[in-house]
């Protein structure tokens, strides 16, 4: 994992040996927690950084009280972006607010999301959209489970009718009133863009470190998950889950399920590949529609949201593509899969969630104003913001080279020369009483560390310098 500013800004003791985690989770999340050199703790309280699941915040949030320092992976009601119903409610929420404000071209780019309903509550008003869809193909989905669990598909009402009865669908007995359970019904995108013949999806990563200004860190990687069975609208399939959800979870059921690649590419292949067949100008209108989804969603629920300093959050967005290059919102997750199937996975996840707790700074060496850190690109802070050069062809950085080892290696130098700059600014930044293994430090140590730097500064300019210029997508 990085160790770029713990190379070039000198501190004693080191602040990585006084941080505290608790994890809730065994997989990549906790290999990057400890690969920081961070010590693990089971203490309810006496901790730095908290990994939580979702419950720990819906039971014990609210009946604590944190430190100044103290950090925590999730919102108090993450749920308002999260859920699949609540998300739709604050998106069309968000749009008909435009709309009074006549504010049309605005409340157009809400429209990111499939037609949906939440039932039974809708019920009435689905109907009366299906009626004026013949033969159009729908998809329920609970709006409360993951992973494909209870997902399916239909094409006449009488089926919703079946589901209506179906003891499973629903709500545990014991409640006053027998009701089926919530679901949110979609129109199912006929013309998903399919690559070998086959349907994908994307996930992709956006970090939120507050609500109030609303600061969104957006990831240049990520991955296609592919079904592993050639797509067919035929009736016979509406069965077919793999054939329709990309999920890992679900694929993994396929007797073709691809053991190495896990059925996935990387973004920046997937970016490469949709160039090739449709060239850069459409495809950078696909990456820059994709990073104002995230934007857009972000901002339905920012008035909703419960800010707090002791928050952040890394959203899994998953987005699909139709044949038309336009992209579609399915879903978001609070607690994307950190689960690695394969060795690229693992490196991705890896160095997004060590990138993440760069972001976080329990150590206390950034600056806060930071336009990118590792693979993340700041893409809003209380207003879009641009980070591109002049001739960039691109207008984000999705899919883009993810040299986030090099970036990290060159903000460590950046700010070891502002440490030399102005000493007395740096030690109060970082020497914070609010900061795990704070102290004063040497002025000498920063001043040794930041001449290091200009000097392997010298050395990679003049080496960059004898080799011949390189195009970066």
């Amino acid at each position: 994992m990085c160790e770029w500013l713990r190379k070039y800004i000198k501190r004693e003791p080191p602040p990585s040996s006084q941080v505290r985690f608790r994890c809730a989770f065994r997989n990549t999340i906790y290999d990057a927690l400890k690969a920081r050199g961070w010590k693990e703790t089971d203490s309810d309280l006496d901790w730095d950084l908290h990994w939580c699941d979702k419950e720990w915040i819906h039971d014990e949030f609210d009946h604590i009280h944190l430190q100044p320092h103290q950090r925590v992976n999730h919102f108090r009601n993450h749920y308002e972006l999260t859920r699949k119903d609540l998300l739709v409610k604050n998106m069309k929420r968000a749009k008909r607010q435009l709309e009074k404000e006549s504010r049309t071209d605005e409340a157009q780019s809400y429209n990111v999301y499939p037609t949906t309903y939440v039932l039974p509550m809708e019920y009435s008003m689905f109907v009366e959209e299906f009626k004026k869809h013949h033969n159009a193909l729908w998809i329920m989905k609970p709006v409360g489970k993951s992973q494909g669990k209870g997902i399916f598909l239909f094409d006449k009402l009488s089926q919703i009718n079946d589901w209506k009865t179906v003891p499973s669908f629903r709500q545990p007995e014991g409640q006053t009133q027998q009701t089926a359970e919530a679901y949110v019904v979609q129109k199912y995108v006929e013309n998903p863009l399919l690559i070998g013949g086959k349907k994908f999806d994307l996930r992709l990563y956006a970090l939120v470190t507050s609500y109030s200004p609303l600061t969104v860190y957006f990831y240049r990687s990520g991955f296609a998950r592919f079904s592993h069975t050639h797509f067919s609208f035929d009736n016979e399939n509406l069965t077919d889950i793999g054939m329709h959800l990309t999920n890992v979870a679900v694929q993994k059921q396929s007797e073709k399920y691809d053991e190495k690649s896990g059925g996935k590419w990387d973004v920046r292949r997937m970016k490469m590949y949709l160039m090739s067949k449709y060239g850069e100008d459409k495809v950078n209108q696909l990456t820059t529609a994709i990073e104002n989804i995230i934007i857009k969603s972000l901002l339905s629920v920012q008035k909703s949201m419960i800010n707090d300093k002791h928050c952040f959050e890394l959203y899994g967005y998953d987005i699909l593509i139709d044949s038309n290059l336009k992209p579609w919102l399915l879903e978001v997750n609070a607690s994307p899969s950190l689960t690695a199937n394969t060795k690229d996975d693992y490196d991705l996840k890896c160095g997004m969630l060590d990138d993440v707790l760069t972001i976080v700074d329990v150590e206390k060496y950034l600056t806060g104003n930071e336009l990118q850190v590792g693979g993340f690109d700041l893409i809003y802070k209380g207003g879009p913001v641009s980070n591109h050069p002049q001739n960039a062809i691109f207008r984000s950085y999705l899919g883009s080279m993810n040299d986030r080892q090099q970036q990290l290696k060159k903000l460590a130098k950046l700010l070891a020369m502002r440490a030399q700059a102005s000493p007395e600014a740096a030690t109060t930044a970082t020497t914070s009483s609010s900061a795990p293994g704070s102290s004063s430090g040497a002025t000498s140590q920063r001043r040794v560390a930041a001449r290091r730097a200009v000097r392997e500064d010298s050395r990679d300019a003049a080496s960059n310098a004898a080799q011949p210029a390189a195009s970066k997508t």
